[in-house]
């Protein structure tokens, strides 16, 4: 006979962690709302900022800055940015899985890339597997700063400059609406894909426009990599919040299962007793 007791063991255990998963979609639902508001609010400095640099490199295509050379690429770099924690569904492994075919397909050997990582989970996945992680950023807040991801922005750029690699491509998830995300590669540096200006507006450059893309390149290629952070701390939120949706959803099912089964072998359990009495008592007549 099935034992009513672990039977509502079960269920006031299910209850238990449907009451977590419920605070936890919420919780994730309000965060979303403001890690949303914080990349739209982005996007305008981000339109305005490729505007400048467009119309600058433009007028001064042969200034020959790194940044916007192309040369023989002999190592690779990968910027990946995911969370520090789980419970977010699928939002870790479809960065993972995608930057994993990547390598598999362009590279025979460790040494011809490099890895950077945003996130604690993709970090212990990388170098569990031993891939050479060269930078790290661990340990963001939920609304990141720029001054959080300052020193690997910086740093990437850097690193690029001077040489340690010849290409960088960013991975992250890209927020498309509450419940749904799509992994988004982009190619950081060079910048070879700068679209010349749209606007009408004429920029007149003190000093020069050499000097001024001296500055202003790397501010764009780390104003990238802030944007793209952005943008996936928003899918990281909604990721979230429909996983622990759907955990709710299941434990709602799995409490009716159960709830379904005791209340059967509560009935089994009466109606033996009851079967019980009576065969005793013509027993005794």
């Amino acid at each position: 006979m099935v034992n009513l007791r672990e039977i509502k063991g079960r269920i006031n255990s299910t209850k238990s962690t449907k009451q977590i998963t419920k605070a936890m979609q919420m919780v994730s639902s309000s965060k979303l709302r403001r890690a949303e508001q914080n990349a739209k609010s982005y996007v305008p400095y981000m339109e305005k900022i490729q505007d400048v640099v467009g119309a600058i490199a433009t007028g001064t295509k042969d200034s020959g800055h790194p940044m916007l050379t192309t040369r023989p690429v002999k190592k690779t770099a990968y910027l990946v940015i995911g969370s520090d924690r789980g419970l977010a569904g699928a939002y870790n492994s479809s960065i993972l899985r995608e930057v994993q075919n990547t390598i598999n397909e362009r590279h025979k050997s460790k040494d011809e890339y490099v890895v950077l990582v945003v996130g604690r989970v993709v970090r212990d996945y990388f170098v569990k597997r031993g891939h050479n992680v060269i930078a790290d950023v661990v340990a963001l807040p939920d609304q990141p700063s720029f001054a959080d991801i300052k020193e690997i922005a910086r740093n990437a750029v850097g690193m690029f400059i001077d040489g340690t690699y010849d290409e960088l491509y960013m991975y992250y998830n890209h927020f498309v609406s509450a419940i749904q995300n799509e992994v988004t590669v982009k190619k950081v540096l060079p910048l070879t894909d700068i679209a010349p200006s749209s606007s009408n507006a004429s920029y007149e450059f003190e000093p020069s426009g050499e000097a001024i893309l001296e500055v202003l390149l790397p501010q764009y290629a780390e104003s990238l990599i802030y944007g793209a952070l952005l943008d996936g701390k928003a899918s990281e939120h909604s990721a979230r919040m429909t996983a622990m949706k759907n955990a709710t959803d299941n434990a709602n099912d799995l409490i009716a299962d159960l709830s379904l089964q005791y209340n059967r072998a509560r009935q089994a359990a009466i109606t033996q007793e009851i079967t019980e009495i009576v065969g005793g008592a013509a027993a005794l007549e």
